[in-house]
């Protein structure tokens, strides 16, 4: 990695770099999608890319997400590498089916004598773009659910290159949710060349002694300031990206909240049914007699995801914060 060139990307730049090498790299990658061709999608992500590689490798598809994914799991079961983009994650219900009853399947139902491990699908997720409820849902959860599907999310444009990376090249289908966002607004220096970030594998973002922070995607920016205000009143967070959440890092997360004694999760999904449940009984489950407080969860409202009040659903630092500060308190 010290021999690499790095150079300044945002988000939407690294995954656009990502997709570029895996094309260049293997000839049998293939990138479908809405508007995705000459136009490079609504975010750009695909920009250049046909014209680089032609439309038989980046094409439009029809404006239906069930063909979208039938396709791809139809590429990917022979031969192809398939990387098909849902235009908002919002709008991936309509393939749910294909994705959890098919693609997550697949393997399983034949014995392992066909696959459709080459299909990646990525899809940008989340708030924060004043997007109304059919544009700032965080469906992560719900795929969670599905024994056979990996699902990763990265939180900055490092991570959306070498996730990205490693996830069109896994042997399994792999559901990848991009934090829309942040897409322009997340920049760092990132390699130009090729590299992968294994997937199942949790970062840890800085060490504490505290309380555990953990969270994934764009809310890694307001863990990330909930945690320098608390660190202000002498509270050290340990902050940890989990970077994939199917399957998640349970023994990173675990030895944190041994050494610490707390955790606070904090997603942008809906409280009830959202991913911080299964972590937080996880975890109590392993941690128990290390705990020393409940464990919180700093999550979206029950409720469909809100117009004008977007800021009033969206957990930020502040709540993230006074969630800290009474876990420390209890």
């Amino acid at each position: 990695m010290d021999e690499m060139t790095t150079t300044k990307m945002n988000l939407l730049q690294a995954v656009n770099s990502g997709l570029d090498i895996a094309m260049a790299e293997n000839e049998q990658v293939i990138c479908l999608g809405e508007d995705i061709g000459k136009f490079g999608g609504v975010f750009r992500a695909t920009s250049n890319l046909q014209e680089k590689y032609g439309k038989p490798r980046c094409f439009n598809t029809p404006l239906t997400e069930q063909g979208i994914a039938g396709f791809a799991i139809g590429l990917a079961a022979q031969g192809s590498v398939a990387v098909a983009e849902i235009q908002f994650a919002d709008y991936i219900f309509p393939a749910f089916d294909q994705i959890v009853n098919e693609a997550a399947k697949f393997r399983y139902r034949s014995g392992d004598e066909f696959n459709c491990g080459g299909l990646t699908i990525r899809a940008p997720y989340g708030g924060g773009i004043d997007g109304g409820l059919y544009h700032s849902q965080s469906p992560e959860a719900y795929f969670c659910h599905t024994p056979g599907l990996k699902v990763v999310i990265p939180s900055n444009p490092y991570q959306a290159k070498g996730l990205l990376l490693a996830a069109i090249r896994d042997p399994n289908p792999v559901i990848f949710f991009e934090p829309k966002a942040i897409y322009r607004a997340s920049v760092g220096e990132v390699p130009e060349q090729d590299y992968e970030l294994a997937l199942g594998v949790a970062e840890v973002v800085c060490e504490g002694t505290d309380i555990t922070l953990l969270g994934w995607g764009a809310q890694m920016i307001q863990i990330n300031k909930a945690a320098e205000l608390a660190a202000a009143d002498g509270i050290a967070c340990e902050v940890i990206d989990l970077c994939t959440l199917l399957p998640w890092d349970r023994d990173c997360v675990a030895n944190s909240v041994s050494k610490t004694g707390r955790l606070l999760i904090s997603h942008e999904a809906p409280r009830t049914g959202g991913f911080a449940g299964e972590i937080a009984a996880t975890i109590q489950e392993r941690c128990f007699l290390n705990l020393e407080a409940p464990i919180t969860r700093v999550t979206g409202l029950d409720t469909p995801f809100p117009l004008i009040q977007e800021k009033q659903y969206l957990p930020d630092y502040l709540k993230i914060y006074q969630a800290i500060k009474s876990s420390l308190a209890f």
